[in-house]
């Protein structure tokens, strides 16, 4: 007789009520079956290490964001499996006994029998342990993938860039989240769905070099900016200083100063007024972009607190037929913070501003002659890789100088060589080539420093979008800033 005979006959055998019943035959065929062996062991396994993970977390023991995402993830996700094949073994092990014709009683819970009391008290116990682990790993796991940390740390290979710049920001002490998700649940599991989409993406190094922007998916400001920012309280005037150096002069630079009409509701008049105007109550601003960065702008609809509307449209793209590139459809789209305010955390430098601005604080010496156009040259040379760069600046920076005149250059060696660090630092920054990531591949809209490019005011404010009256959208400077008082 083989051994499965024999075994069969055994569980065929009538049971000792006083020994075992029907659910102790099957708590005890558990660790007789495979599926039920594993079951328990990736519960138990994964329950320890979730513990120990925890515990480590909680200590500040290690600051890894991939063991955070296996003890807050994967582990719960292995402690829930383990879970279900148990009752699945337990399952399959009745359905065995009735394949071969070996019968048992059927299963019952008879509460005046200690032992089914105990088993039922037991199992109770159990189930509590278990339920109150997942809702703390869970609670644990939410706040950990809702962290700056996990967004920038964990897709270190993607989001290195837009987390560094995130980092030195005005918004670094608020939660990515805060801004790309905001309140609700609605936005949150658009953000997960999302977000699944996005590790694919790393996972086979399929993600868009660089990161398209604008974000055409982005929640509107009026749900996340607003939360914070008040449109209608009014702020008035803000004087803005501009430094810039020139090469023929390192020492001395030219200075210029604005008063910004920022604007908002001035409750003396009760009216919007400035630069915010275009976000205030009862006005709304719609515009149509014919390029995914929303560069170029033929259409302008305004409706104005009185209710009056009226549309300018640019003639010159309409007459030559403007046709839209890209993968996005054309839309009218509602004027918000984010169409000026366009990289309100992830600010990436202007390279003439960081040399200019190491002139000012005496990062770069100015005494040290033809260094701002050297530094220029130095800071805008297309490095292969970070690494390159890291190797070769300063050297690069040193040996300009020494072509210059090498006396000079070894009189200022360490002058030199401080200014070089100086640019690489600048340059560690904002630039990373293997992401395709240069100087001005995101550029602001606040101004119109940028207009050649299409980027600022002057996408709209150019006195060609025109409306059926003849009247244009002025570009007047008046309208946003004049002289300080």
């Amino acid at each position: 007789m083989s051994s499965t005979d024999q075994e069969q006959k055994n569980e065929g055998a009538s049971p000792d009520p006083e020994e075992r019943t029907a659910w102790g035959h099957i708590v005890r065929g558990l660790w007789r079956s495979p599926l039920g062996l594993l079951g328990v062991s990736i519960t138990t396994i994964s329950i320890t290490l979730m513990g120990v993970g925890l515990i480590a977390e909680l200590l500040g023991l290690f600051h890894n964001p991939y063991a955070a995402m296996f003890t807050y993830t994967v582990l719960p996700g292995g402690m829930v499996l383990g879970l279900a094949l148990i009752p699945l073994a337990a399952f399959l092990r009745r359905r065995q006994w009735h394949k071969y014709g070996i019968q048992r009683e059927h299963l019952k819970i008879n509460l005046s029998d200690p032992k089914h009391r105990r088993f039922l008290i037991g199992l109770l116990v159990l189930s509590v342990v278990n339920v109150s682990i997942l809702v703390i790993m869970a609670y644990e796991g939410y706040h950990f993938t809702d962290s700056p940390y996990f967004c920038g740390v964990l897709c270190h290979q993607v989001m290195e860039p837009e987390y560094k710049a995130y980092q030195r920001s005005p918004h670094s002490k608020i939660a990515c989240v805060e801004c790309h998700i905001g309140p609700g649940a609605q936005w949150f599991v658009r953000a997960k769905i999302s977000g699944l989409r996005q590790v694919v993406a790393v996972l086979t190094n399929s993600f868009s070099r660089p990161i398209p922007a604008p974000v055409h998916e982005l929640r509107p400001a009026r749900d996340t900016c607003e939360q914070c920012h008040w449109p209608e309280k009014f702020v008035g005037k803000k004087v803005k200083r501009f430094v810039k150096f020139s090469n023929d002069d390192q020492e001395t630079p030219e200075v210029n100063e604005i008063a910004l009409h920022i604007g908002g509701h001035n409750p003396e008049t009760d009216a919007f007024e400035g630069i915010h105007w275009h976000v205030s109550k009862d006005v709304e601003v719609r515009y149509l972009a014919t390029d995914e960065k929303r560069t170029n702008v033929t259409r302008v609809k305004v409706k104005r607190p009185d209710g009056s509307e009226d549309e300018f449209v640019k003639t010159s793209d309409e007459e030559e037929g403007e046709v839209h590139q890209g993968e996005h459809e054309p839309e009218w789209r509602l004027m918000d913070c984010i169409d000026c305010h366009n990289r309100p955390t992830h600010i990436y430098d202007d390279q003439e501003e960081r040399v200019d601005f190491g002139l000012l604080s005496k990062r770069i010496n100015p005494a040290i002659p033809g260094i701002r156009e050297d530094s220029l040259e130095v800071i805008n040379t297309k490095y292969e890789t970070r690494e390159e760069a890291t190797e070769k600046m300063v050297a690069d920076l040193m040996a300009k100088q020494q072509t210059r005149d090498p006396d000079l250059a070894a009189q200022h060696e360490d002058g030199i060589k401080a200014a070089g660090e100086y640019l690489l630092e600048s340059y560690l920054n904002n630039v990373w080539p293997q992401l395709e990531l240069y100087w001005g591949t995101y550029n602001k809209h606040l101004g119109h420093e940028k207009a050649d490019e299409g980027y600022g005011c002057w996408r709209c404010h150019d006195e060609e979008h025109e409306n059926a009256n003849g009247d244009t959208i002025s570009q007047d400077c008046a309208l946003c800033h004049d002289e300080p008082e």
